[in-house]
């Protein structure tokens, strides 16, 4: 897909796991990719070094997702730098996990305002540059593609995690509805809710064998993914082979959506 060249993408929470593998995965399009990072400066340099070293180009900012101001300068300093926008990926997502009975209302918000705001607040510049681009590229289809990354939550309740899964069922209706309001201005708006991904925010299930064994049994497919296994998706889902795809969600999950409890017939 060689033609993914020179557009314009903004990955948010790109210093780490899902979020740098979408972004390098950009770069090795020839994309220009802007990573946002909200305190790792050090691993969003990496993942722009990578872009780079990918034959990509792009720069690093910094700016908390929450934070509308802080959104608002990510989004100018994209057009100030590039003019033109193609696609958003509203990765950037926390867990801040407890009982419910003992969930303080900070840790219930800010799950929230990072998950949910954040997306909505990134979504609304994406939509604003969108509708008032000056250039259109012949080989584009759609004016610009948001993809929303969400988790198997958005379905799969979670015990533990209330404010986590809220969240992510919150995106799957921002989603679609978005994408039903954009869809007659040729906006794309799509979802990959991933399920298990080995990434530093469950690297203490992943890396320990006992853990790993119990994780397995909820995956059909038997393995844990890799953030690149999202990103391969992302590129095609930001592509124009995918131009009449919108309001979907894609389960990058190895199945676990499927109910694997019944995998030997329950």
């Amino acid at each position: 897909m060689s033609d993914q060249t020179k557009k314009t993408v903004i990955v948010t929470g790109a210093s780490s796991g899902i979020g740098q593998g979408i972004a390098i995965a950009f770069g090795k399009q020839g994309a220009n990719v802007v990573v946002n990072y909200y305190g790792d400066e050090k691993g969003a340099q990496f993942t722009l070094d990578e872009i780079i070293k990918a034959g990509g180009q792009g720069f690093i900012h910094q700016a908390d997702v929450s934070k509308e101001q802080e959104v608002i300068g990510l989004f100018e300093k994209t057009k100030e730098k590039y003019q033109d926008l193609d696609v958003l990926i509203n990765n950037a997502g926390i867990q801040k996990d407890s009982a419910f009975a003992h969930m303080s209302l900070d840790e219930w918000n800010k799950v929230i305002s990072t998950n949910l705001t954040g997306q909505f607040l990134c979504a609304r510049e994406a939509i604003k540059q969108f509708e008032h681009k000056t250039t259109v590229q012949a080989h584009e289809v759609a004016k610009g593609s948001i993809i929303f990354i969400s988790s198997v939550h958005d379905l799969i309740p979670w015990a533990g995690h209330v404010n986590y899964a809220s969240s992510k069922g919150g995106v799957l209706m921002l989603m679609k509805s978005l994408a039903l309001e954009v869809a007659p201005k040729k906006i794309r708006v799509n979802a990959i809710s991933p399920g298990a991904i080995a990434t530093d925010i469950n690297e203490e299930v992943w890396s320990d064998e006992e853990k790993r064994k119990e994780l397995i049994k909820l995956i059909p497919y038997q393995r844990i993914g890799e953030p690149e296994d999202v990103a391969k998706v992302a590129v095609w889902l930001a592509h124009e082979d995918s131009d009449y795809i919108t309001g979907t969600t894609i389960y990058v999950d190895g199945g676990m959506t499927l109910y694997p409890g019944f995998v030997d017939n329950g």
